[in-house]
C-alpha cells in the first residue's frame, strides 16, 4: 500500500492515463541495478529515485575527479577524491528518503557480476568501457534479466533495450568490437540519454508503452534529430544465440 505521503509525492505521475496506484506499487516493489555512477548513471539514478523505484543498487568503484563535473550532476567540487557510489547514495536518499539505495564500491568483473545482478528486475548499462559492458550483457542474457544500454560521445548518444533471447543484445549490435579511447562528451548528452534510459526502465516495470527492443535509438544533438535503426537478433551470437550457454 502507498502511504499518504507517497500518494502526495507521486501525484503528478499517478494522473497519467494507465499509470495510477498499480503502476506506482510496481515501481515501489521493483529492484533496479545501475552499473556506472558517471554521466549516464547520475541522470538515470536521479529519475528512478524520483519516480519511486523502491530498491536501487549503484555499482561503481571510481572516485570523483575534476573532469567529471561537466556532466556528473550528483557531485560538486567538494566531492573530489570521494567514492561516487557513496556520494550518490547520500544525494539520492536526500531526494527520496522512502526508497532503499545500496552503493556497491567494486569494479565489475566476471567473478562478481552475478552477485550484483541476482534478484534484480532490470539492469541499466551506464558504463564507460566495452569490456565491462560485454560482461554485463552476457550476464543479463544468462539470467534472463532485461538490460537497458546507453552510450554517449560528444553531442551524440544511443539507447537500446535488450530482452534476453527475444531481441538483439549488445553483442549482436557490436559483434565483439573493442575500443579503448577516452570519449569526448558534453554534459547535456548524458542528460538526454540517461533520461531515456530511465524512461525505458519505468516503462518496463509498469508495463506501459513500447520498449526500444530490437531497435537502436540514435540521438544527434547538433542536428537535434532522433533516428531508429532496427537491430536483428543474431542466432549465432556468442552471448544470446541459439547455441550460447
Amino acid at each position: 500500500m502507498l502511504s499518504q505521503e507517497e500518494l502526495s509525492r507521486y501525484h503528478s505521475q499517478l494522473l497519467i492515463k494507465g499509470f495510477g496506484t498499480d503502476a506506482q506499487e510496481r515501481l515501489k516493489k521493483s529492484r533496479v541495478v545501475v552499473f556506472g555512477a558517471g554521466g549516464l548513471g547520475c541522470v538515470v539514478s536521479v529519475y528512478l529515485a524520483a519516480a519511486g523505484v523502491g530498491n536501487l543498487r549503484l555499482v561503481d568503484h571510481d572516485t570523483v575527479e575534476p573532469g567529471n563535473l561537466n556532466r556528473q550532476v550528483l557531485y560538486n567540487s567538494g566531492d573530489i577524491g570521494r567514492k561516487k557510489a557513496e556520494i550518490a547514495r547520500h544525494r539520492l536518499q536526500t531526494l527520496n528518503p522512502d526508497i532503499r539505495i545500496e552503493p556497491v564500491i567494486e569494479k565489475v568483473t566476471n567473478k562478481n557480476v552475478v552477485r550484483f545482478t541476482e534478484g534484480s528486475d532490470i539492469i541499466v548499462d551506464a558504463l564507460d568501457n566495452l569490456t565491462s559492458r560485454y560482461i554485463l550483457n552476457q550476464t543479463a542474457v544468462k539470467q534472463g534479466v532485461p538490460l537497458v544500454h546507453g552510450a554517449v560521445s560528444g553531442f551524440e548518444g544511443r539507447v537500446m533495450t535488450v530482452l534476453p533471447r527475444k531481441s538483439a543484445c549488445l553483442m549482436c549490435l557490436l559483434k565483439g568490437a573493442d575500443i579503448h579511447v577516452r570519449t569526448p562528451v558534453i554534459g547535456v548528452t548524458p542528460a538526454v540519454i540517461g533520461a531515456i534510459q530511465a524512461t525505458e526502465v519505468i516503462k518496463y516495470i509498469t508495463g506501459l508503452g513500447t520498449l526500444l527492443a530490437g531497435c537502436l535509438l540514435v540521438y544527434d544533438g547538433l542536428s537535434m534529430t532522433f533516428s531508429r535503426i532496427n537491430i536483428t537478433r543474431n542466432p549465432g551470437c556468442s552471448h544470446c544465440g541459439d547455441r550460447s550457454g
